[in-house]
């Protein structure tokens, strides 16, 4: 998957995140940001792949943010591997 179609992922995972009641404040708390940071990292890359890791620990949240979004369940974990910092494996 090419860069920008992995942003274009990142930030549909972001709106769907911004607009999730439940899943936003621990998203916040595990990040330290605030609603104000949601929109500065819009266009961060490192930021989008954030969002992504978030998302992509629960399946049930993959699933959901998939759904809503008409995408393959697929698509998040090969988006956030195209971002920076997705295709490093580090094993030490």
């Amino acid at each position: 998957m090419k860069q920008e179609m992995a942003e274009t992922i990142g930030l549909q995972a972001l709106g769907w995140l911004a607009g999730n009641d439940d899943l936003l404040p621990v998203f916040l708390g595990s990040t330290g940001g605030d609603v104000g940071a949601l929109r500065e990292g819009a266009g961060d890359p490192q930021f989008l792949a954030a969002v992504l890791d978030f998302i992509t620990m629960d399946d049930a949240w993959v699933m959901a943010f998939c759904d809503a979004s008409g995408l393959d369940y697929a698509q998040p974990m090969q988006a956030r591997q195209a971002l920076p910092g997705g295709g490093e494996v580090n094993w030490t």
